[in-house]
């Protein structure tokens, strides 16, 4: 059949959870179903998913803040790494943002991540010189 890209529904939601805690993107003091949640309820965020037939193959997240798009949870399923799922949905992604007047895209990685420095290199993404802070409520 193909791999497609197409927009995630709730009824994707505990597929494509499996598929981040698969990937290693979890992380306990975030709840991943209410990110899926509240990216499909908002207008400006979605989810987009990589399947082949019934397949979940990948998935990202994405979302615009008015100023800069953001990625979040690129997820390939362990089986189908290397195969261009998570470049087909990077060009998704930055489609997704540019139709909605993104002028840019980011995203963050967690330092030791040398693998996804490496395909986000590959994929033309650079490395800014910018500080990341936050407070959690």
């Amino acid at each position: 059949m193909g791999v497609i890209i197409r927009a995630a529904t709730a009824a994707d939601r505990e597929t494509v959870v499996a598929l981040w805690e698969a990937a290693g993107l979890t992380r306990p003091w975030n709840d991943p179903r209410a990110d899926f949640d509240v990216a499909l309820k908002n207008p400006t965020s979605a989810i987009l998913l990589a399947t082949d037939g019934d397949q979940l193959n990948g998935s990202v997240m994405v979302g615009f803040d008015g100023h800069r798009g953001w990625v979040y949870y690129l997820a390939t399923a362990p089986e189908r790494q290397g195969q261009g799922i998570g470049r087909l949905l990077m060009q998704a992604a930055e489609d997704w943002l540019k139709a909605l007047g993104s002028p840019k895209i980011q995203l963050m990685i967690r330092g030791d991540n040398h693998a996804a420095r490496g395909f986000y290199d590959a994929i033309g993404y650079e490395l800014q010189d910018v500080v990341t802070i936050g407070k959690r409520f």
